[in-house]
């Protein structure tokens, strides 16, 4: 795996069983890993709380990645994007994560707790990390375009 120089973690409570595992399995590759939350198990916690606090870690520190949990990975992500500078994105295959990274440069990686099962998270994950910005001109016009959009 790509070793990132810092990776964020963060999960609602329907994500925070497979984060609590994931922490575990990336500092036992050699990550270094920051979990943002959710501290424990809380019903009443929200995805938004935790997809905008994670997307800010991510913007505030360059070089790091961030990788958020929800029950469908997608109300995280929406909140991730909120955050100027964050490209989420919700693969639900490594094939995909593959393409979001090389494509897109996404620097967050949302992922669906109630979908996933533990090996293919790994898979997902693994294959996320491993995969540079491809750093096509078509491609990095894309991002710039987004950029010039975020800052008006």
């Amino acid at each position: 795996m790509n070793h990132p120089s810092r990776i964020y973690i963060a999960a609602d409570h329907n994500g925070f069983a497979l984060k609590e595992r994931l922490v575990a399995w990336l500092r036992g590759a050699g990550h270094i890993v920051e979990d943002l939350g959710a501290s424990q198990h809380d019903p009443g916690d929200d995805y938004s709380t935790y997809g905008i606090k994670l997307g800010e870690a991510v913007a505030a520190h360059p070089g790091t990645v961030g990788i958020a949990l929800c029950g469908s990975g997608q109300g995280i992500a929406l909140a991730a994007n909120k955050v100027r500078g964050v490209r989420a994105a919700v693969p639900w295959n490594p094939a995909i994560a593959m393409d979001s990274r090389t494509d897109d440069d996404a620097n967050v990686l949302c992922l669906a707790a109630d979908y996933l099962d533990q090996p293919l998270t790994e898979q997902i994950v693994q294959a996320w990390l491993a995969t540079p910005f491809s750093g096509e001109a078509r491609h990095r016009a894309r991002i710039a375009e987004i950029e010039r959009y975020e800052a008006q």
